[in-house]
């Protein structure tokens, strides 16, 4: 099960620290990625991180966005800064097991979603 929250509203330019909970998954062995879907719109890969902790992010959200994880507390973050009106969706985490996918295929865990809203 994964279990996102920290969404909400801010203003453009604005920051958001999102946060995902992992439980009934072997946690620190899987990838972890960050997605976003806005309403009529195709779900984006926003950012993932693997076991070893190595990145990868969407080119739109390179150098704003950082993605981390704390393996302790079975927990995936995204610290979003510098926030788009367009960049709005719902956010969800996403679990992928090992040798199962790569970049932003093969997650097969997904969590509810937790809704941004930015104004302009």
């Amino acid at each position: 099960q994964l279990v996102e929250s920290g969404g909400g509203s801010v203003q453009a330019g604005g920051s958001l620290r999102l946060s995902c909970v992992a439980s009934g998954i072997y946690y620190s062995r899987y990838c972890m990625g960050w997605f976003r879907q806005a309403p009529g719109k195709e779900r984006e890969g926003v950012a993932t991180i693997n076991s070893d902790g190595i990145t990868n992010y969407a080119n739109s959200v390179k150098d704003r966005f950082t993605i981390s994880r704390d393996n302790a507390k079975n927990t995936l973050f995204l610290q979003m800064n510098s926030l788009k009106p367009d960049e709005a969706d719902r956010y969800s985490c996403a679990a992928r097991g090992a040798n199962q996918g790569s970049n932003w295929l093969g997650f097969t865990y997904w969590g509810q979603g937790t809704q941004v809203t930015v104004s302009s």
